[in-house]
């Protein structure tokens, strides 16, 4: 996508440097964040320097492929090792992750070579499958539908085009009406301030809706469909996503607006077979009782919002189960949630 009419990926790689948009400035800030070791791409990934299911399996793609250069001759399998599982622990919940560390990895064990190689690949799939989700979402877009977001599945959280977001752009740029309500997604904001910031780069009609209004504007038929990304899919079609995403889900069957989930292959996980067994990434509580924003004098500060000396949980994703699910777009198509739906998709 472009930025002040440049074209930007949300992370690539040049030599051994790992360079990235640093989402945790965004929509007040653009500026690029350089990774020089596999341990700063961690910390970026742990952060939310980066975010995103396809942005944090990239950026993991790169981090392991920076410590097969990293690592020492005489010592290299065991540090490639202990570097695997460092990158393994910064997000456990997003599946793009573990499937580029595993194929990064074993091409690393082949040589260093293999491995830069193994993870430019990763990222160069990860926009062409976002691609070819926009193609096939698009059939699903009338002209004039009125479509809601949840959490932000944009080229931010991809290389490029982004998987819920990327049948939108489609659609645009093909000249449909189209109106897209920005969950504000809390407790990070992500609809808020990357979603609505991609949409309006984008010039796209949007509005930004609070967590809380989905199902007050849905019971008045104001949302005609609702696309969502996934931070990993289990075997039998359970999904998890971004805290809040259940709840939508929900609502969504309740008014009977169609509920899509966008994602990559590369997202399922064929060895979890239930959304019951998806570890829940818990995350600071100071992502609930803080927020950052933009000050008169053009700086960013960060301030608590809730009562002083309360503690807060931060689940970091829930768990739709399949039955809530009218389909899951993928790079080969639109298929059903569920295990012979799945069972066929990777055949």
């Amino acid at each position: 996508m472009k930025v002040n009419n440049k074209h930007y990926l949300t992370v690539w790689m040049e030599g051994s440097t790992v360079y990235l948009i640093e989402q945790n400035l965004l929509p007040f800030k653009f500026q690029i964040h350089k990774s020089e070791s596999y341990k700063e791409s961690c910390i970026a990934i742990k952060t939310m320097i980066v975010r995103g299911a396809g942005a944090i399996g990239a950026t993991a793609g790169f981090a392991m492929a920076q410590a097969s250069n990293e690592a020492p001759e005489n010592d290299y399998i065991k540090f490639l090792e202990k570097a695997k599982k460092e990158i393994e622990a910064t997000r456990p919940t997003a599946r793009n992750l573990f499937y580029a560390t595993n194929r990064v990895f074993n091409a690393a064990k082949i040589s260093k070579q293999e491995a830069y190689k193994a993870a430019q690949d990763i990222a160069a799939e990860n926009v062409q499958d976002a691609k070819k989700i926009g193609e096939f979402g698009n059939e699903l877009i009338k002209d004039g539908y009125n479509i809601e977001t949840h959490c932000n599945a944009g080229w931010l959280g991809f290389v490029d085009y982004g998987s819920a977001l990327s049948p939108i752009y489609a659609a645009n740029n093909e000249g449909k009406k189209i109106f897209v309500y920005v969950d504000e997604t809390r407790p990070r904001s992500q609809g808020a301030r990357l979603t609505a910031w991609e949409l309006k780069n984008e010039n796209i009609p949007h509005a930004i809706l609070p967590d809380n209004a989905g199902a007050y504007i849905m019971s008045r038929g104001k949302v005609d469909m609702m696309i969502v990304g996934a931070d990993r899919i289990a075997a039998n079609g359970d999904v998890a996503n971004k805290i809040g995403t259940f709840e939508k889900a929900i609502v969504a069957r309740e008014f009977n607006v169609p509920f899509y989930v966008a994602a990559p292959c590369s997202t399922f996980d064929l060895d979890c077979h239930t959304g019951n067994n998806i570890i829940i990434e818990q995350r600071d509580e100071d992502e609930v009782l803080y927020q950052t924003g933009l000050l008169n004098n053009g700086e960013i500060e960060k301030v608590l919002v809730c009562s002083p000396g309360s503690n807060a949980i931060n689940p970091a994703f829930d768990v739709t189960p399949a039955d809530y699910i009218t389909g899951i777009i993928t790079e080969k198509g639109i298929i059903k949630p569920s295990v012979e739906e799945i069972k066929k998709l990777f055949k």
